[in-house]
């Protein structure tokens, strides 16, 4: 299946707990100001790539805990993505998703795909980059306002947790 991405890093540390392979996807509706990846807001810019072709890399990495999918938003992508997502479970790899939506956001919309791939993320981080609330100390994420949220827990409790680390 085919996705737009505007790249891939093959052994990254700071995108999610442990070492990753980190998909950065193309497009964001979003337009943060001092966002990290402004490159990826474009849903023109960037490339096509094929899910395929993702997995081989990530399958030939075997010091990998999990894949991130950052961007740009995952959730403009939603079908490729929950495709990446379970193929990456079906390895044993954790899924972390960084998105500008919030939790409530993307449940009030009830979009059925975006909601498929909230199922097949392990870590969500949510919410808009804020440059007033950006802080160097917070870990994998930009601004306090951002939550790191364990989505299994929060799904079985139906109330919101937050991933410990």
């Amino acid at each position: 299946m085919r996705i737009k991405i505007s790249g891939v890093v093959n052994d990254s540390i700071v995108d999610g707990n442990g070492f990753r392979f980190t998909v950065f996807t193309q497009g964001c509706p979003h337009h943060c100001s001092g966002c990290h990846n402004p490159q990826t807001h474009d849903p023109k810019g960037g490339f096509w790539s094929d899910t395929e072709d993702i997995m081989n890399v990530i399958k030939e990495n075997p010091l990998l805990d999990g894949i991130t999918l950052s961007g740009g938003d995952p959730f403009m992508q939603p079908i490729p993505c929950t495709l990446l997502a379970e193929e990456s479970h079906k390895l044993g790899l954790n899924v972390w998703t960084f998105t500008g939506y919030t939790w409530e956001e993307l449940w009030a919309e009830q979009d059925k795909e975006k909601l498929n791939l909230l199922h097949h993320t392990d870590i969500l981080v949510d919410g808009r980059f804020l440059l007033s609330e950006r802080s160097l100390e917070l870990r994998f994420k930009g601004s306090r306002n951002q939550r790191t949220i364990d989505v299994k827990k929060t799904l079985e409790q139906g109330n919101i947790v937050l991933w410990k680390g």
